[in-house]
């Protein structure tokens, strides 16, 4: 453990959080929701999309701009398909209900296709593939966040897109999903939300200046700001930058075409003010599609296939999607998950903004 860096056992870390979020004014399940998925995505090393949330959250739903314990409505709906608006609930309780629509629907009909707009931030979509894996369901997932505009097109300085998340999910019987998640940016907004509260710094090409520099300081996207304050990328002059060149730049347009414009939440505009994720997913059963058995055999050979191959460097290893964040979780589930003091100190601060009890907040503290 670093000397800026606090460890706080995962379990512990849920509860604060979710006594957090009831304290804001959420009910205690779906406290009990926000605190789990948040610590999730820690736990598989995905910071950007953890704890480091939880101010940001709370100040949304005191603006009124997130709403608690939201139903979804289905706005049309077919055997295979379902327009769902999120109604900017928490993305933590309104992203479930959804995917459950959609997972029931492809075991019922061997495919599904789920629109879901109007979604508060839905954190780790790697969640969701896990989720409709656990259900033995292979899932692809478009994402976007219209009125969040930080990343800049290959060959532009300017911002367009979203940092437009893409995610696959493929369950393997007895063992641990694949999953690839990542945002079509070089990093998601989250990780330089974490670097400039003292954690993993980006890379230092991440970002791009308005004359087309690149660099690795925060500073470039959220302008000045204090270690322990909020962060507002309206005063940044920079944006981040999308990866791998004009691949990226051109899987991060349809991101924002199929999460955005199809589902109904909108694609990324500047305009719009307030934030909404929106998620294009579909769903597929390899047990309809595949009835002799040939995909979960063959993706196993595969996976060993691509394994096997010589390191680029000795002692290096190669990796499948998914199992870094599998030995991160079980690593921090052991041994606690790992926070920036900046980060553990918002957190903090935070909950003594909504009421939470001093003595909780020691008890916590105390890790």
């Amino acid at each position: 453990m670093s000397a800026r860096e606090v460890v706080v056992a995962a379990e512990a870390l849920e509860r604060f959080v979710a006594g957090i979020f009831r304290a804001a004014g959420c009910s205690a399940s779906e406290g009990e929701r926000i605190g789990r998925y948040l610590v999730s995505a820690n736990l598989t090393g995905h910071d950007s999309h953890g704890v480091v949330r939880v101010p940001r959250y709370v100040e949304q739903h005191r603006r009124g701009t997130v709403i608690a314990d939201v139903e979804v409505d289905i706005l049309r709906e077919t055997p295979v398909l379902a327009v769902v608006d999120g109604k900017y609930g928490f993305g933590q309780t309104v992203t479930p209900q959804a995917m459950r629509i959609g997972i029931d629907k492809a075991r019922r009909n061997g495919l599904a296709a789920i629109a879901l707009r109007n979604a508060g931030h839905v954190g780790r979509v790697g969640d969701w593939a896990e989720m409709a894996a656990e259900a033995g369901l292979v899932s692809i997932h478009f994402v976007n966040a219209s009125g969040s505009v930080l990343v800049a097109p290959y060959g532009g300085v300017e911002r367009r897109f979203s940092t437009a998340p893409y995610c696959v999910g493929v369950p393997r019987p007895g063992e641990e999903p694949l999953v690839l998640d990542f945002a079509t940016s070089i990093v998601a907004e989250g990780k330089v939300l974490v670097a400039s509260q003292g954690g993993k710094k980006v890379p230092a090409d991440a970002l791009i200046g308005p004359e087309g520099a690149a660099s690795g300081d925060p500073h470039l996207l959220y302008g000045e700001y204090t270690p322990t304050g909020p962060r507002d990328h309206a005063k940044g002059t920079g944006a981040i930058r999308a990866f791998g060149d004009h691949k990226g730049s051109g899987l991060a347009f349809m991101c924002e075409v199929l999460g955005g414009s199809l589902s109904g939440t909108g694609a990324t505009d500047p305009a719009r003010g307030r934030f909404a994720n929106g998620i294009l997913s579909f769903f597929v059963d390899p047990a309809v599609l595949d009835p002799e058995g040939f995909f979960p055999a063959d993706v196993a050979r595969y996976a060993g296939f691509v394994k096997g191959t010589k390191p680029a460097a000795a002692g290096g290893e190669v990796l499948l999607p998914g199992e870094v964040e599998t030995r991160t979780r079980k690593k921090r589930r052991a041994e606690g998950v790992p926070l920036p003091e900046d980060t553990w100190a918002a957190i903090v601060a935070t909950a003594r903004s909504v009421g939470v009890d001093e003595a909780e907040i020691q008890r916590a503290a105390r890790r």
